[in-house]
């Protein structure tokens, strides 16, 4: 049972990449961190060797995905009462296990590695015992893998219990599948023009969405036209809001919660004079970073300030708002949100996008149009937030993607007319990031 795309990588020749994994996994699962900001903090990941760094990232997300399954595998091939202690040890575990079930790694140098791992951290009286817990996974592990529900064993019962009151279990089953693959790289192309030279020069696939997708890895900042700013990193479902807005060309668009600034790229492309604000400087500065290098911060303000209080100097013709969620639709590309994301935080980011919402009516132009989306696969986030919002402003019409031209949008098509994409859409290409998307018009 491999992941396909980790079976494209080489074995690390030493510790220094499986050690780095056990600091990134110790980050997100007892420090709470987010990978990507763990990974950026992380020095031991930032001084590997590229192909290093690749199988470091791969294990990462590999354990995060399916630590319901080795969690459940550790208690079987344990004693009753029995515990991996310190925490460290069930860690190194997680390590040595998903070489063997889940990546292309021989079964020695997984078990040697990881009892290796445990005598370099000083935890020399535990060497024995992760030798003989991973060689008991050795033999029987992989039987015991065969009987455990990947959906019921890595998504926390919260989620699982939403998904199926609002989807059923058959498409629950669907989605989670697919949430627990790897993510391609999707890219958006700065000239609309170039996608198909773009497209043979970086051996990727054109999506019927507008974007280009690699399914191969590799350094992103390797590849041709990252150092020229001719393209941008960019999943092909938060492409499509922009995309859906027609022609913007000189109008005054806000893109309300902007980092890191994907959104305010197409914009800017398209030819709009855009306002770019969100509340973080750290991630400001990003938006900064990530304008100058695809040369595009001529018609961009970055403005720091909160998107429900920020007042524009000029009434916007269209507002842009991806709002704040529980990410739940990226969890493919972000599997530590497995880990971090409660249910509780779900009733505290609904009260922050109906604030976000009722602010944007406040200040759109009339005859304006506000684009609201969200990368969650909770209708809290998006459709019922949208039936609230309708409900509190009569001055407000709903404008349906029924017969959108371009990208067939029809079998995304909620009954009420906005776009409802679940992972497994466009399966056969790889999929897509999950996400909600609501046009909305004030009179």
């Amino acid at each position: 049972m491999s992941d396909a795309s980790a079976e494209q990588l080489p074995l690390s020749d030493g510790l220094d990449a499986r050690l780095s994994a056990l600091s990134l996994i110790d980050a997100v699962l007892v420090k709470k961190q987010f990978l990507d900001s763990a990974l950026e903090r992380t020095r031991e990941y930032n001084v590997l060797e590229p192909r290093d760094r690749a199988f470091c990232r791969m294990l990462v997300s590999t354990i995060l995905r399916h630590k319901g399954q080795l969690d459940d595998m550790i208690v079987r091939a344990l004693d009753k009462g029995q515990e991996p202690r310190p925490e460290t040890i069930r860690h190194i575990l997680y390590i040595g296990m998903c070489q063997l079930f889940f990546m292309d790694v021989a079964d020695h140098a997984a078990i040697d590695t990881s009892v290796r791992i445990a005598e370099k951290l000083g935890h020399v009286k535990q060497k024995g015992f992760v030798n003989a817990v991973l060689r008991r996974m050795q033999t029987e592990g992989r039987e015991w893998l065969k009987n455990l529900d990947p959906v019921q064993t890595n998504f926390p019962s919260w989620l699982l219990s939403r998904w199926i009151d609002q989807c059923g279990l058959s498409e629950t089953a669907q989605i989670a599948q697919a949430l627990l693959s790897e993510a391609p790289l999707d890219i958006t192309v700065k000239h609309k023009g170039e996608l198909k030279m773009w497209e043979g020069a970086l051996d990727a696939m054109a999506l019927p969405t507008g974007s280009l997708r690699r399914m191969q890895g590799g350094r992103v900042q390797d590849l041709a036209g990252y150092e020229t700013g001719s393209w941008w990193v960019q999943d092909a479902s938060a492409a499509l809001p922009v995309r859906l807005l027609g022609d913007i060309n000189d109008k005054y668009v806000v893109d309300l919660c902007a980092a890191p600034g994907g959104k305010t790229m197409q914009l800017a492309a398209a030819g709009a004079r855009v306002a770019a604000v969100d509340r973080s400087p750290a991630r400001s500065k990003l938006i900064h970073e990530n304008l100058a290098r695809v040369k595009l911060q001529q018609n961009v303000e970055v403005i720091i300030a909160d998107g429900a209080e920020w007042q524009p100097q000029e009434a916007p013709d269209v507002i842009l708002l991806d709002a704040p969620c529980t990410a739940s639709g990226t969890i493919r590309r972000h599997p530590d949100l497995l880990h971090l994301k409660e249910e509780r935080d779900l009733i505290s980011l609904v009260d922050v996008q109906a604030r976000l919402l009722n602010h944007a009516a406040d200040i759109l132009k009339p005859g304006g149009t506000l684009m609201y989306c969200t990368c969650s696969l909770l209708k809290e986030e998006g459709e019922d937030q949208i039936e609230a919002f309708l409900a509190a402003h009569p001055d407000f019409t709903r404008v349906s993607f029924e017969g959108e031209e371009g990208f067939a949008l029809d079998p995304l098509l909620t009954q009420a007319g906005d776009l409802r994409i679940l992972p497994y859409h466009l399966s056969l290409n790889g999929g897509l990031d999950g996400f909600f998307i609501a046009r909305l018009q004030k009179h």
